[in-house]
């Protein structure tokens, strides 16, 4: 059950530890790629939905960064804007894999932002991603 696990997350351990493995998986239209290292995690977009080219999301841009603890991450995930290309809103996030560890989803408060300008409102997100295939 362990390997099918580790397979299905996209995970790879060599002989002398823990290997760079990637997986492809959904958010909101977006096909991501993930990367995993021991416990650190990565999450970029492989195919941006169309929209997001406007806020400068390009394939390989960065969408959350964190470790995983058990069924657990935290790290800090980014919202673009159209109106700040290329500074993207960076805020922390938390949440759990689902327990067949083909789902992972994160929540986070974030200032709104007009324009790139703090409005002093906040609001909650969550990012939920889907495993789609290995990349």
């Amino acid at each position: 059950m362990l390997g099918l696990v580790l397979l299905l997350t996209g995970y790879s351990l060599a002989a002398t530890g823990a290997a760079i493995a990637d997986s492809c998986w959904n958010h909101n239209g977006s096909l991501m790629r993930l990367q995993a290292q021991g416990n650190q995690r990565w999450l970029s977009y492989e195919r941006p939905r169309g929209v997001l080219a406007n806020a400068g999301v390009r394939p390989g841009t960065l969408l959350f960064n964190g470790v995983k603890n058990g069924n657990w991450y935290s790290g800090t995930a980014r919202v673009f804007s159209k109106y700040c290309p290329g500074s993207p809103l960076e805020y922390f996030v938390e949440g759990p894999v689902r327990g067949d560890q083909l789902q992972v989803t994160v929540t986070g408060t974030r200032e709104i932002h007009d324009r790139c300008r703090p409005t002093g409102r906040f609001t909650t997100d969550t990012l939920v991603f889907t495993y789609s295939h290995q990349c």
